[in-house]
């Protein structure tokens, strides 16, 4: 699939998304003005607002796999994956306090990161490929914030949002993958200390691994590689919970430990 839009057409919405993220004010998606936007235009604005940043002198870490779990697909009504960018100031300490004032509506998710230590490539990228380019895992929680009014989009327009990625923390206990079964593992998620919401790691199209195979596919179609030492989130394990200033919330996994940030 080839993007459909003119260059000036993708300037406009890389306009519209950096506005929306930078003065956290929701916009309607953009197939509202642009209704034939396709996927690969989603990439095109989404390409076009990581050039922004690395001009700007932010620097990438690396890669995010979105709407990977069955939950997440029938919360946001979307039936395909997605890949977006990681930047280094998009991270945040273990158990830090994160503002909510800079953000629009924050909601956060549970996740197995992969950290690379060798690069992959190309269209038919395996799962145990993923698993011998990994140096470990390590539990992690991604804060996402759709800049759509209402929290409501489509997969173009949230492809061009950077997969709604705004922060998100890593912590736990580092773990070489080829020691544990991540397929199996258990989460469960706490906010203010209750149990809200719990799941599976083969939530994640059956095994994270093969969502980082996915995102690694997606970035072959774009011209792109993911290079070694990349950090790369593989995508929610259950539906995102939605925070406000004064919620804590703890993510625990078996074998991995856990993850907290809190909201003020």
């Amino acid at each position: 699939m080839k993007p459909t839009l003119r260059h000036e057409d993708i300037v406009l919405l890389t306009d519209r998304i950096e506005a929306a993220q930078r003065g956290a004010t929701a916009i309607p998606k953009l197939t509202d003005d642009f209704p034939a936007m396709n996927l690969a235009d989603g990439y095109a604005v989404q390409l076009s607002l990581r050039q922004r940043g690395l001009e700007k002198g932010m620097r990438q870490v690396g890669w995010k796999a979105g709407l990977t779990s069955r939950a997440k697909m029938l919360q946001m009504g979307i039936d395909k994956p997605s890949i977006g960018f990681l930047m280094a100031d998009m991270a945040r300490q273990d158990g830090a306090a994160i503002r909510t004032d800079d953000l629009i509506h924050p909601r956060v998710e549970c996740e197995v990161a992969f950290i690379t230590r060798t690069s992959l490539a190309g269209a038919q990228i395996t799962r145990e490929e993923v698993l011998e380019a990994t140096d470990f895992v390590v539990p992690a929680i991604e804060i996402i914030d759709s800049r759509f009014s209402g929290f409501k989009f489509d997969l173009p327009s949230v492809i061009a949002d950077n997969g709604s990625g705004a922060r998100y923390v890593a912590g736990g206990r580092a773990r070489d993958p080829r020691d544990i079964d991540i397929g199996t593992l258990g989460v469960v998620m706490e906010k203010n200390g209750e149990i809200v919401t719990m799941g599976a790691c083969a939530a994640v199209m059956g095994h994270p691994a093969d969502a980082v195979a996915l995102l690694v596919k997606v970035l072959h179609e774009l011209g792109e590689t993911l290079p070694e030492g990349s950090f790369v989130m593989s995508g929610g394990i259950t539906e995102a919970v939605a925070v406000k200033p004064g919620d804590l919330i703890m993510a625990r996994y078996q074998e991995l430990g856990s993850v907290s940030a809190r909201f003020i």
